[in-house]
């Protein structure tokens, strides 16, 4: 019988890889000033913009980013980063070599976009007295949020590319017909569903974060009207 606790990383382990592919980012990002290629110089420009912003979101505003977020959201930019340099003397990207790396990203890339969507939707369900969200409910807007923002990254695709061939440009995004644009929401859909089935497992110290912040800036509301109408009684 296989011991899945082999597989576990360790928290050290975990924090080691996140930076190892931030170093590689930084790496791809040369080999694309290198090459003069704008796609490559873009695509990972912006995934290290990304995985730049778990530490910003703990040190400013005082929302825990455990390691295996930080690893989840950091392996999903580096991952569409790498598959738009290629391997090393490769003449073409692992967009095109490899007929899964499209679907794998977008699968990736859309549980992260669905873990942000859980973990505000979570927090507003526990701060706001008047809201209730059952967990049918989160789950379908959950998938309905990613599919939303699926469409959207798709038409963004599509303009990009109109934009780069009326420029003579090349490609930063490529568009690979209807049948690739479908299978993209598609994946999008699975990653989505993923995080509604766990998500409640991973993600709840950072909806209690928001929840936090949220009640704090209510109650710092509150006290700011209290003393307004102090002010006002004492006139």
């Amino acid at each position: 019988m296989i011991d899945l606790a082999a597989f576990k990383l360790s928290t050290k382990r975990q924090r080691q890889l996140s930076y190892l592919m931030e170093l590689s980012l930084v790496g791809m990002l040369f080999v694309g000033v290198d090459r003069g290629n704008g796609g490559i110089v873009i695509n990972t420009a912006v995934a290290l913009a990304v995985t730049q912003l778990p530490p910003i979101l703990e040190r400013d505003y005082g929302i825990p980013m455990d390691p295996r977020l930080t690893l989840w959201i950091t392996t999903a930019v580096f991952l569409h980063a790498f598959g738009t340099v290629g391997l090393p003397g490769a003449t073409s990207t692992l967009y095109s070599q490899v007929w899964w790396w499209d679907h794998m990203t977008h699968a990736l890339s859309a549980s992260v976009v669905a873990a942000a969507g859980y973990a505000t939707v979570r927090a507003l369900d526990e701060h706001a007295e008047g809201i209730r969200f059952p967990g049918r409910f989160i789950a379908l807007f959950i998938l309905l949020f990613v599919l939303a923002f699926g469409v959207l990254w798709e038409i963004l695709e599509f303009v990009i590319a109109l934009a780069a061939e009326r420029l003579g440009m090349p490609r930063v995004l490529t568009q690979y017909g209807l049948e690739d644009t479908m299978l993209d929401i598609v994946f999008n859909s699975i990653g989505a569903l993923i995080v509604a089935i766990w998500g409640g497992a991973y993600l709840g110290d950072v909806s209690g974060a928001i929840r936090e912040r949220l009640e704090a800036r209510n109650a710092g509301g509150l006290e700011h009207l209290e003393r307004q109408e102090a002010n006002e009684r004492e006139k």
